[in-house]
């Protein structure tokens, strides 16, 4: 089977024909009707229609788009859907830009290369975001929740468990946090304790 399908961002692209020249596209291409057709964000990934389709895909089928931004806008979420169009062995094709067809070598190193920069980039970003974490980490800043007390609650939670009087849990009960943020209470007192 030949699946097309075709996707406006909303009703007002639909009801001025944005859809029609994408329609007529992929049944010129030979796409079987009905061609799925959404009205819906290209950045969204949980598009129910495109979600039908591909757990419709066989092995030997092949989905076609007029554009491959009509799949989505996203490049993590094309990647994502190009997956689960292999994992099902069909194939994919753009009509507009043929260098995205999986049917071919030449498509399927495109999407390899197209993956590719798109890990690499993925990892450039989480090399600089460790970056700027560590180095505010050692100008002090501390990361996470902040604590929602006031200092006379703080200086109580500590007086209450350094006395024996509660425990971190019931202190984290009482004032509605979690265990962690007692701890980290503690362990910043301590901090305190040791410098003072």
């Amino acid at each position: 089977m030949i699946y097309g399908y075709t996707r406006v961002s909303s009703e007002t692209q639909a009801d001025h024909n944005g859809d029609r020249l994408q329609i007529d596209a992929l049944k010129a291409a030979g796409c079987q009707e009905p061609i799925v057709y959404e009205v819906a964000s290209g950045g969204r990934w949980d598009r129910p229609k495109l979600q039908r389709l591909l757990k419709r895909l066989q092995p030997g089928d092949l989905l076609m788009v007029y554009k491959l931004d009509r799949l989505s806008r996203s490049l993590h979420d094309i990647l994502k859907i190009m997956d689960a169009i292999r994992q099902t062995g069909a194939g994919f094709r753009s009509l507009t830009e043929p260098m995205f067809d999986t049917t071919s070598s030449t498509g399927v190193l495109m999407l390899q290369i197209v993956g590719a920069f798109a890990e690499f980039e993925h990892n450039m970003l989480n090399e600089r975001c460790k970056a700027g974490r560590e180095a505010a980490r050692r100008r002090g800043t501390h990361f996470g929740p902040k604590f929602k007390l006031t200092a006379h609650q703080q200086a109580e939670i500590i007086s209450a468990i350094k006395s024996g009087e509660k425990t971190a849990a019931d202190c984290a009960r009482t004032y509605g946090l979690h265990r962690s943020n007692v701890h980290r209470l503690l362990a910043k007192e301590a901090r305190r304790e040791l410098a003072g």
